[in-house]
């Protein structure tokens, strides 16, 4: 399957055309305006109903662990060049951080431009801080030697009980390398785990059949529970963050697309499966496995694949990154407080350290912003009950624009290595290679 490339004067397996009603992104798409309906005329059955979606991102982060750790060993021990590990991971860190800092600028500016929170005039101590007591807690724990010791796992296999991704990549790296330094001697033990590669990906396909039951129950869940009508009072904020995530997409990641050679729309489009079932379920984790698949399918090696996924997962988050500067200016100017550009500097500044090491799931963006506001003592914390309602239907936006973000940086990393197959990639993206579902059985994907 995935990192099995079929070159010029191998046979390519003939696909098989898939009726339309089997194509999972119609189904998931479907499945998503049935949750809503569901949700919206029938609340307390949607909310009943949140036991699919959770139990479906349950199945994925079963097999996200293993499915890091033998791309990142077989790509790393495969590949016998550890000076180019080296230089992956530098370039990848030297790209999150430029374009994870662009999209705090970005939100800042949009926030000082639009001013969404202008003329509430709230005040702060009429707010109700005790629901968001849970969010300032969790962020109050996070420091950054407790993030960087958390890195380190407990043991070797904890690291793949755990469901950290940083502890699953770290132990993965040094396994990986070990196992080259190892030599011909680690060939039988690399050819296995190639060999359970193949298997793991074939269980991602065989998941991702369940996808459109996860997103219509955490969909019909989030309208059920949060309803529609929240949406009315803070329109204006939910506007302005779709928007701006819509601008950062299409002119920042569009325009490093282009220079890379390839259109970030034909990349949408080939993606469109994964991005919709991100939508459905709120977590970019949930299409984690299924990305990973689809890239190396598309031609970028599965040595840049396996470490530029995982780890742009907890440190290139552009969509939490737009949020967080963003929601902080709404907070200040709801609340009436003038934030000066030595505030706003220093939110940029807390808010560059803090977004670091969020991972990929469900509400991870709000305790970063609680994380970032109780360190900026001019915005009001208890501010942040202003947005608790509508935070679900934001974290949508976050999870997609965090996707495609880590999307285009592995190929932009892949085209820097030298290592990337244009051709295939081309043929990926016009959809001239066959889908993982519309493979004979048994076959392995190009």
């Amino acid at each position: 399957m995935a990192g099995h490339i079929v070159h010029p004067h191998h046979e390519a397996v003939p696909p098989r055309a898939l009726p339309w009603y089997r194509h999972l992104y119609l189904q998931v798409l479907v499945a998503i305006v049935a949750g809503v309906l569901v949700g919206y005329f029938f609340p307390d059955t949607g909310k009943a109903l949140k036991p699919l979606g959770d139990g479906f991102i349950k199945l994925v982060k079963m097999i996200i662990a293993p499915v890091i750790f033998l791309t990142i060993v077989t790509g790393i021990a495969g590949m016998r060049d550890l000076g180019r590990v080296g230089r992956v991971v530098g370039k990848a860190f030297a790209y999150f951080l430029f374009f994870s800092t662009l999209a705090l600028i970005l939100g800042l500016i949009v926030g000082n431009v639009i001013q969404p929170g202008a003329g509430l005039n709230i005040d702060p101590a009429t707010l109700d801080s005790a629901q968001i007591g849970t969010y300032a807690k969790q962020a109050h724990e996070s420091t950054v030697t407790g993030f960087l010791l958390g890195i380190i796992p407990d043991t070797v296999v904890s690291a793949l009980t755990s469901g950290n991704i940083l502890q699953t990549l770290f132990v993965a790296v040094l396994f990986g390398i070990a196992l080259a330094l190892v030599g011909p001697r680690g060939d039988r033990l690399l050819s296995a785990l190639e060999d359970l590669s193949l298997a793991f990906f074939k269980l991602v396909a065989i998941l991702m059949k369940a996808a459109p039951v996860g997103a219509f129950g955490a969909m019909a869940f989030t309208i059920g529970a949060y309803g529609i009508g929240t949406l009315a009072n803070l329109v204006g904020l939910v506007a302005t963050f779709y928007l701006t995530s819509l601008l950062f997409v299409l002119l920042v990641l569009g325009a490093v697309a282009r220079l890379a050679g390839f259109s970030i729309l034909k990349l949408i489009g080939y993606l469109k499966g994964e991005l919709l079932l991100v939508l459905g379920t709120s977590s970019s984790e949930s299409a984690l496995p299924a990305l990973m698949e689809k890239l190396e399918r598309a031609g970028c090696p599965k040595s840049v694949v396996g470490l530029v996924v995982p780890t742009g997962y907890s440190f290139n988050l552009d969509g939490t990154n737009i949020y967080m500067t963003l929601a902080a200016l709404f907070i200040a100017q709801a609340t009436g407080v003038d934030l000066s550009l030595g505030d706003q500097l220093l939110l940029l500044g807390v808010a560059m350290l803090s977004s670091k090491g969020a991972a990929g799931v469900t509400g991870a963006g709000f305790i970063t912003l609680a994380a970032t506001l109780s360190i900026v003592p001019s915005v009001p914390i208890a501010g942040m009950a202003l947005i608790l309602g509508v935070d679900r239907f934001m974290s949508e936006c976050r999870s997609l624009t965090n996707f495609i973000g880590n999307a285009v940086a592995t190929i932009v990393i892949a085209r820097w290595e030298g290592g990337f197959d244009r051709a295939h990639f081309d043929a990926a993206i016009a959809g001239e290679l066959p889908s993982v579902e519309e493979l004979p059985e048994g076959a392995i994907a190009p």
